[in-house]
């Protein structure tokens, strides 16, 4: 893993990010649909339930989402994203 996490708590972080699959929020338009992100309050909810601190997860998980939501929306753009309809 190229940026692998240093501290418990990144790995806590990490952890919670490949649980967030379901927690996706998305808009459609006639042009196409995007992510705009992951359902903050159920990531939140998802954390304290994995015992992570609440003050963790709002320092990390915004950075980790800007880049989740640029990498997803660019492979819907590209059309490589298999079986996403909005």
């Amino acid at each position: 893993m190229v940026n692998a996490p240093q501290t418990l708590e990144g790995w806590q972080v990490w952890d919670l990010v490949q649980r967030l699959g379901g927690q996706v929020r998305l808009v459609a338009g006639a042009s196409g649909g995007a992510v705009t992100g992951w359902d903050m309050s159920a990531a939140l909810q998802l954390g304290a339930a994995l015992g992570v601190a609440p003050r963790v997860i709002a320092e990390l998980l915004p950075a980790i989402e800007a880049v989740m939501v640029r990498k997803v929306n660019e492979q819907i753009g590209s059309g490589s994203l298999e079986g996403f309809n909005p």
